[in-house]
């Protein structure tokens, strides 16, 4: 699962090491700018941890690992004098969460649009204005990527990113303007994007969402999605 989540949120720079995936991308996000430690690295952990150091220092990162919790790897993180990110914006530890399509899809609203290319209300409420080309790489890659949004009198209030990856649907980045909350627009858009992804073969769905997020979190469980595992980010202490 996390390396279809990883297919679906391209980094700049993705290098393998084994089954390990060392991943850039100018800082933006977590996910993009750390070691996916799922699988074997082909090498003893404390090794390949020291290949995530040089490789962080030679495109300008922090050293960081993402870890399932529970995972084979997590042990040897730990033991290489590795801890829990407790400072990530993000909040130390997230959910991934799947669910089926056909449970929530519905039929596109007329203020529901799915679009190839993100509008510039789309940009500026999903992640910024001017958004760097780190930001485009990540969001607008892909083979099928689909950038929603609910727009009423010409401004998107809602938005929401989703790539399909064989028959999964990845969604990220789900924004509703504050003065647009609790209004049933994320609801919606979530609906409309299933139905999006209904139609280019996806069947099943996967989101990331911090533990502490507990409304996102919520509201998902209302779609039908259920928890399918957790991940930290650890960072070295010697680094």
């Amino acid at each position: 699962m996390e390396q279809r989540c990883a297919d679906a949120w391209p980094a700049l720079v993705d290098r393998p090491l084994g089954q390990w995936r060392l991943r850039a991308a100018g800082g933006f996000t977590g996910r993009a700018n750390s070691a996916l430690t799922t699988g074997d690295p082909g090498v003893p952990v404390a090794d390949a941890l020291r290949v995530v150091i040089d490789f962080a220092a030679a495109n300008a990162i922090r050293p960081t690992a993402h870890v399932v919790v529970g995972a084979p790897a997590e042990e040897g993180v730990a033991a290489a004098g590795w801890r829990v990110d407790v400072d990530h914006p993000g909040g130390a530890e997230s959910l991934v969460m799947t669910g089926r399509l056909d449970g929530f899809a519905t039929p596109k609203a007329a203020d529901v649009d799915i679009s190839d290319t993100g509008s510039p209300g789309w940009w500026e409420l999903a992640a910024q204005p001017d958004p760097t080309p780190a930001q485009r790489h990540v969001l607008a890659s892909g083979d099928r990527v689909g950038f929603g949004a609910v727009v009423r009198d010409g401004q998107v209030l809602a938005a929401v990113r989703g790539a399909v990856v064989g028959d999964l649907l990845h969604v990220a980045r789900l924004a509703v303007r504050p003065e647009a909350r609790r209004l049933g627009l994320a609801r919606g858009l979530m609906g409309g994007l299933a139905a999006w992804g209904l139609e280019h073969g996806a069947t099943t769905c996967a989101l990331q969402v911090a533990e502490h997020n507990k409304p996102a979190i919520t509201l998902y469980e209302s779609l039908g999605c259920v928890e399918h595992h957790r991940y930290r980010y650890w960072v070295s202490n010697h680094a």
